[in-house]
Protein backbone atom coordinates (compact mmCIF):
# COMPACT_ATOMS: atom_id res chain seq x y z
CA UNK A 1 0.00 0.00 0.00
CA UNK A 2 1.29 3.22 -0.74
CA UNK A 3 1.78 5.79 1.55
CA UNK A 4 -0.44 8.43 0.75
CA UNK A 5 -3.45 5.76 0.48
CA UNK A 6 -2.57 4.37 4.21
CA UNK A 7 -2.43 8.28 5.19
CA UNK A 8 -6.26 8.38 3.98
CA UNK A 9 -7.28 4.56 5.20
CA UNK A 10 -6.06 6.17 8.78
CA UNK A 11 -8.22 8.83 8.56
CA UNK A 12 -10.95 7.19 7.79
CA UNK A 13 -10.86 4.87 10.36
CA UNK A 14 -10.09 7.35 12.82
CA UNK A 15 -13.05 9.95 11.58
CA UNK A 16 -15.45 6.21 11.82
CA UNK A 17 -14.66 5.38 15.36
CA UNK A 18 -14.88 7.37 18.47
CA UNK A 19 -11.45 6.59 20.10
CA UNK A 20 -9.19 4.63 17.99
CA UNK A 21 -5.84 3.21 19.03
CA UNK A 22 -2.77 2.98 17.54
CA UNK A 23 -2.48 -1.07 17.68
CA UNK A 24 -6.17 -1.05 16.00
CA UNK A 25 -4.81 0.78 12.84
CA UNK A 26 -1.71 -1.51 12.68
CA UNK A 27 -3.64 -4.81 12.78
CA UNK A 28 -5.94 -3.35 10.03
CA UNK A 29 -3.20 -1.65 8.23
CA UNK A 30 -0.76 -4.42 8.54
CA UNK A 31 2.00 -2.04 9.67
CA UNK A 32 3.95 -1.43 13.05
CA UNK A 33 2.74 0.66 15.78
CA UNK A 34 5.69 2.41 15.34
CA UNK A 35 4.56 3.56 11.29
CA UNK A 36 1.21 4.43 12.56
CA UNK A 37 2.57 6.64 15.06
CA UNK A 38 4.90 8.44 12.21
CA UNK A 39 2.00 8.84 9.97
CA UNK A 40 -0.65 10.69 12.90
CA UNK A 41 2.12 12.49 13.47
CA UNK A 42 2.56 13.75 9.72
CA UNK A 43 -1.42 13.83 9.10
CA UNK A 44 -0.91 16.15 12.27
CA UNK A 45 1.66 18.29 10.79
CA UNK A 46 -0.26 18.94 7.53
CA UNK A 47 -3.35 20.56 9.24
CA UNK A 48 -5.65 17.03 10.14
CA UNK A 49 -7.38 17.88 13.31
CA UNK A 50 -6.37 14.59 15.26
CA UNK A 51 -6.82 14.83 18.77
CA UNK A 52 -4.80 12.02 21.16
CA UNK A 53 -1.81 10.93 21.46
CA UNK A 54 0.60 7.99 21.46
CA UNK A 55 -0.67 5.04 24.07
CA UNK A 56 -3.59 6.30 24.65
CA UNK A 57 -5.66 6.62 21.19
CA UNK A 58 -6.97 8.86 18.85
CA UNK A 59 -10.14 10.72 17.83
CA UNK A 60 -11.00 13.37 15.06
CA UNK A 61 -12.02 16.67 16.05
CA UNK A 62 -15.91 17.41 15.75
CA UNK A 63 -16.55 19.52 12.54
CA UNK A 64 -13.88 17.63 10.06
CA UNK A 65 -14.99 16.30 6.63
CA UNK A 66 -13.58 14.67 3.52
CA UNK A 67 -15.20 15.15 -0.08
CA UNK A 68 -17.56 12.94 -1.04
CA UNK A 69 -16.06 9.17 -1.49
CA UNK A 70 -16.62 7.05 -4.57
CA UNK A 71 -16.65 3.57 -4.13
CA UNK A 72 -15.49 0.47 -6.66
CA UNK A 73 -17.83 -1.69 -8.02
CA UNK A 74 -16.52 -4.26 -5.56
CA UNK A 75 -16.99 -1.77 -2.38
CA UNK A 76 -20.99 -1.24 -4.36
CA UNK A 77 -21.26 -4.59 -3.99
CA UNK A 78 -20.19 -5.31 -0.43
CA UNK A 79 -22.90 -2.89 1.17
CA UNK A 80 -25.73 -4.23 -0.87
CA UNK A 81 -24.57 -7.65 0.51
CA UNK A 82 -24.57 -6.12 3.21
CA UNK A 83 -27.64 -4.47 3.77
CA UNK A 84 -29.57 -7.55 2.12
CA UNK A 85 -28.03 -9.73 4.84
CA UNK A 86 -28.85 -7.42 7.61
CA UNK A 87 -32.77 -5.99 6.82
CA UNK A 88 -34.17 -9.05 8.06
CA UNK A 89 -32.63 -9.04 11.58
CA UNK A 90 -32.83 -5.45 12.17
CA UNK A 91 -35.59 -3.70 13.61
CA UNK A 92 -37.99 -1.57 11.52
CA UNK A 93 -36.56 1.91 11.87
CA UNK A 94 -33.34 0.60 11.24
CA UNK A 95 -34.26 -1.65 8.34
CA UNK A 96 -35.93 1.02 6.72
CA UNK A 97 -32.70 4.08 6.85
CA UNK A 98 -30.40 0.70 6.10
CA UNK A 99 -32.46 0.94 2.30
CA UNK A 100 -32.66 4.75 2.41
CA UNK A 101 -28.67 4.85 2.89
CA UNK A 102 -28.01 2.17 -0.08
CA UNK A 103 -30.69 3.97 -2.37
CA UNK A 104 -28.62 7.71 -1.92
CA UNK A 105 -24.90 5.77 -2.45
CA UNK A 106 -26.54 3.55 -5.37
CA UNK A 107 -28.07 6.75 -7.06
CA UNK A 108 -24.67 8.49 -7.16
CA UNK A 109 -22.56 5.39 -8.44
CA UNK A 110 -21.01 5.67 -12.38
CA UNK A 111 -23.24 3.56 -14.56
CA UNK A 112 -21.44 0.52 -14.47
CA UNK A 113 -20.49 0.35 -10.86
CA UNK A 114 -24.02 0.29 -10.01
CA UNK A 115 -25.21 -2.19 -12.44
CA UNK A 116 -23.05 -4.29 -10.77
CA UNK A 117 -24.02 -3.46 -7.18
CA UNK A 118 -27.74 -3.79 -8.34
CA UNK A 119 -27.15 -7.17 -10.31
CA UNK A 120 -25.14 -8.80 -7.02
CA UNK A 121 -26.75 -12.79 -6.81
CA UNK A 122 -26.58 -12.76 -3.20
CA UNK A 123 -29.59 -12.79 -1.14
CA UNK A 124 -30.42 -13.38 2.57
CA UNK A 125 -33.52 -16.33 2.73
CA UNK A 126 -33.83 -16.91 6.50
CA UNK A 127 -37.07 -15.71 8.06
CA UNK A 128 -36.82 -12.24 9.26
CA UNK A 129 -37.77 -11.12 13.03
CA UNK A 130 -41.47 -11.30 14.59
CA UNK A 131 -43.16 -8.29 14.67
CA UNK A 132 -42.96 -8.12 18.77
CA UNK A 133 -39.01 -9.44 18.43
CA UNK A 134 -38.61 -6.33 16.18
CA UNK A 135 -40.94 -3.96 18.47
CA UNK A 136 -39.13 -4.56 21.67
CA UNK A 137 -35.45 -4.68 19.75
CA UNK A 138 -36.36 -0.60 19.01
CA UNK A 139 -37.06 0.32 22.61
CA UNK A 140 -34.53 -1.43 23.36
CA UNK A 141 -32.21 0.06 20.92
CA UNK A 142 -33.67 4.17 21.57
CA UNK A 143 -33.60 3.33 25.18
CA UNK A 144 -29.76 2.44 25.07
CA UNK A 145 -28.93 5.73 22.59
CA UNK A 146 -31.13 7.79 25.25
CA UNK A 147 -29.89 6.26 28.14
CA UNK A 148 -33.07 5.39 29.98
CA UNK A 149 -33.59 2.72 32.29
CA UNK A 150 -36.13 -0.12 31.42
CA UNK A 151 -38.52 -2.30 33.76
CA UNK A 152 -39.17 -5.24 32.12
CA UNK A 153 -40.83 -8.97 32.79
CA UNK A 154 -38.66 -12.03 31.49
CA UNK A 155 -39.14 -15.32 31.38
CA UNK A 156 -35.56 -16.58 31.89
CA UNK A 157 -34.35 -20.11 30.83
CA UNK A 158 -35.72 -22.15 33.64
CA UNK A 159 -39.28 -21.06 32.57
CA UNK A 160 -39.54 -18.72 35.88
CA UNK A 161 -40.79 -15.14 35.36
CA UNK A 162 -38.92 -12.24 37.00
CA UNK A 163 -39.68 -8.53 37.08
CA UNK A 164 -36.71 -6.22 36.92
CA UNK A 165 -35.16 -2.65 36.50
CA UNK A 166 -32.24 -2.54 34.25
CA UNK A 167 -29.04 -0.33 32.40
CA UNK A 168 -29.51 -1.16 29.20
CA UNK A 169 -25.99 -0.90 27.37
CA UNK A 170 -26.21 -2.81 24.04
CA UNK A 171 -27.56 -5.29 21.91
CA UNK A 172 -25.86 -8.06 20.28
CA UNK A 173 -27.10 -10.34 17.07
CA UNK A 174 -25.78 -13.95 17.86
CA UNK A 175 -27.13 -15.91 14.44
CA UNK A 176 -31.22 -15.97 14.99
CA UNK A 177 -31.25 -14.53 18.26
CA UNK A 178 -30.80 -11.02 19.49
CA UNK A 179 -29.77 -10.45 23.11
CA UNK A 180 -28.75 -7.03 24.83
CA UNK A 181 -26.56 -6.90 27.84
CA UNK A 182 -27.76 -4.24 30.98
CA UNK A 183 -26.75 -3.54 34.67
CA UNK A 184 -29.18 -5.40 36.48
CA UNK A 185 -30.50 -3.32 39.44
CA UNK A 186 -32.22 -6.93 41.25
CA UNK A 187 -28.85 -8.69 40.67
CA UNK A 188 -26.52 -5.78 41.24
CA UNK A 189 -24.50 -6.92 38.39
CA UNK A 190 -24.25 -7.32 34.24
CA UNK A 191 -26.85 -9.79 33.07
CA UNK A 192 -27.81 -10.96 29.10
CA UNK A 193 -31.13 -11.09 28.63
CA UNK A 194 -32.31 -12.54 25.23
CA UNK A 195 -34.94 -10.25 23.15
CA UNK A 196 -37.51 -12.67 22.44
CA UNK A 197 -37.89 -13.78 26.34
CA UNK A 198 -38.85 -10.44 27.25
CA UNK A 199 -42.75 -10.17 28.36
CA UNK A 200 -43.13 -6.87 28.80
CA UNK A 201 -41.28 -4.10 28.07
CA UNK A 202 -41.38 -0.48 29.71
CA UNK A 203 -39.02 2.51 28.97
CA UNK A 204 -38.91 4.40 32.36
CA UNK A 205 -38.36 8.39 32.78
CA UNK A 206 -35.83 7.55 34.56
CA UNK A 207 -32.14 8.27 33.13
CA UNK A 208 -29.05 6.57 34.40
CA UNK A 209 -25.46 7.95 33.93
CA UNK A 210 -22.20 6.16 33.64
CA UNK A 211 -21.06 4.98 36.95
CA UNK A 212 -17.81 3.07 38.03
CA UNK A 213 -18.33 -0.87 37.36
CA UNK A 214 -21.56 -0.46 35.54
CA UNK A 215 -20.43 0.61 31.77
CA UNK A 216 -20.28 -0.98 28.92
CA UNK A 217 -16.38 -0.83 28.89
CA UNK A 218 -16.46 -2.36 32.66
CA UNK A 219 -18.68 -5.45 31.33
CA UNK A 220 -16.07 -5.58 28.00
CA UNK A 221 -13.06 -5.82 30.42
CA UNK A 222 -14.75 -8.70 32.18
CA UNK A 223 -15.59 -10.66 29.49
CA UNK A 224 -11.80 -10.06 27.81
CA UNK A 225 -10.71 -10.99 31.29
CA UNK A 226 -12.54 -14.38 31.15
CA UNK A 227 -11.44 -14.73 27.71
CA UNK A 228 -7.81 -14.81 28.92
CA UNK A 229 -8.13 -16.70 31.95
CA UNK A 230 -9.77 -19.74 29.94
Amino acid sequence: MRRADRLFQIVQLIRGRRLTTAEFLAQRLEVSIRTVYRDVAALQQQGVPIDGEAGVGYRMRVGFELPPLMFSAEEAQSLVAAVRLAQPQLDAVLEQRAEEALSKILAVLPGTARAAAESLTVYALQRGLDEATRARLTQLRQATESRNKLRLSYLDLNEQTTSRVVRPLACFFWGPVWTFSAWCELREDFRSFRVDRVQQLEVMDERFRDEPGKTLADLQRLDSAREDWA
